[in-house]
């Protein structure tokens, strides 16, 4: 009996609250495999099948795996896979090559990533092939079983899938499929891509090649779906040790995703991207706050999180700008004001900084046409301006038509942050036009 009290007795606060910050790092940055991916069952049902019959049944297959960043396609992918190992038989046979487009630049780097992979460098050894071709079937005929009469079923994995269809002469993809739809050997080749026009990128003998079989996953949660995720990715499952310290826990989750203020500031991150991927960086910043002596998160933390999440890396970098370039900036900001958003030249940022010096009696911002140009120049190089086009670089510098990359509010926003700003130049850049 004491024994059974012992192990229900709570855990001190400090030993409870190291235990939730594993559990929830371990989520949140390894990306934990869900046992049923959520609302994806149809295409996880259809992947599942597709390679299985390569897998055990020897048959070839192509099929690309298309959605946007984050919307759980390598996800989908590592849970048909690892349901599809639990049988013994793949387990055993079943041969793995992952290749990524941004990796294997060139088709001679991906061959050697392939031999590599496969553990067939010493069977390639020092052989010289005529072609890309020979090399494939080479490495294709290596694997075969001892009987000689059956090989080993293989799935190549193309990550960044329409990248490699900027390779020479799409060789790697046009032997690929060509193994595939032939009955060389039992191969499945799964590409995964961002990119909704894949296959206008193919050249014809390769999509000729290709099944046309295409997963499409198109996430698009609503609201309140998303506010139930951050619930659920920031619970405590049943299995923790204290019980009373998760319910605690979870009940104070509850609360906080409550929140009007919190509300709209998940609203904000929403609206900005719904890829859930990108909001774990905002919850690692909320989980890093809690401690023994606040064992919750706040709402007051998820806010200062969500700031720095959502910090301006352009507005801050005006504060560190010097007072001319700032004054050139806002001449700028007139100029578009002005003429609604059309390309200016220095010579035109230059006249309406003249405006405002003609306003003034001191000769505090009186600089030379030198001075101005470097000044117009180190914008330049910090990307705050752009030029138009890149035929320009042959006009006069002083005549290159530039663009502005900062809008109204973050020049604004900025100069009511930026230290001692002389208050003249504020109301310069509050006035309506130059």
């Amino acid at each position: 009996m004491s024994k059974r009290k012992a192990k229900d007795a709570p855990l001190p606060v400090g030993e409870c609250i190291s235990q939730v910050q594993d559990i929830l790092r371990k989520r949140l940055c390894h990306q934990q495999l869900p046992d049923t991916p959520e609302g994806v069952e149809a295409q996880h049902k259809h992947l599942l099948e597709l390679l299985k019959r390569t897998a055990v049944h020897g048959e070839s297959n192509s099929v690309l795996i298309v959605g946007p960043r984050g919307s759980g396609k390598t996800m989908l992918l590592k849970c048909v896979l690892r349901d599809l190992l639990e049988e013994k038989e793949v387990e055993k046979n079943l041969l793995q090559v992952h290749l990524n487009g941004l990796l294997q630049t060139d088709d001679r780097i991906a061959l050697q990533e392939m031999t590599r992979q496969l553990h067939l460098e010493n069977v390639v050894g020092d052989k010289v092939f005529g072609s890309f071709a020979e090399n494939m079937s080479f490495l294709l005929e290596a694997l075969k079983k001892g009987d000689r009469s059956s090989s080993r079923p293989v799935l190549f994995v193309l990550d960044e899938f329409d990248l490699f269809a900027h390779h020479k002469n799409q060789t790697l993809l046009y032997n690929l499929f060509d193994v595939s739809q032939s009955a060389q050997a039992p191969v499945a080749v799964v590409g995964v891509t961002c990119r909704l026009d894949v296959l206008e990128l193919l050249e014809k003998r390769v999509k000729s090649r290709f099944s046309h079989r295409q997963i499409h996953l198109l996430s698009n949660p609503t609201f309140s779906q998303y506010l139930e995720r951050v619930q659920t990715q920031l619970g405590l499952q049943d299995d923790f040790p204290d019980k009373t310290f998760a319910q605690d826990w979870n009940a104070s989750v509850k609360t906080l995703c409550e929140d009007k203020s919190v509300e709209d500031a998940l609203q904000r991150h929403y609206n900005s991207s719904k890829n859930f991927r990108s909001n774990h960086m905002l919850l690692m910043l909320c989980l890093s706050r809690v401690s023994v002596a606040k064992p919750a998160i706040k709402p007051a933390d998820l806010l200062e999180a969500s700031k720095m999440c959502l910090v301006d890396a352009q507005a801050n970098m005006l504060h560190g700008l010097s007072i001319l370039e700032l004054c050139l900036i806002i001449a700028m900001k007139h100029l578009n004001d002005v003429y609604d958003g059309e390309p200016f030249n220095l010579q035109m940022v230059h006249n309406e900084f003249k405006k405002f010096l003609q306003r003034k009696s001191n000769s505090m911002y009186n600089f030379e046409q030198p001075v101005i140009m470097k000044a117009f120049e180190h914008l330049q190089q910090l990307e705050m301006i752009r030029p138009v086009d890149s035929s320009s670089a042959k006009t006069q510098r002083e005549y290159q038509l530039m663009r502005l990359m900062l809008d109204n509010t973050q020049v604004l926003e900025a100069l009511q942050k930026y230290p001692q700003c002389p208050t003249d130049v504020k109301q310069w850049a509050m006035s309506a036009y130059g």
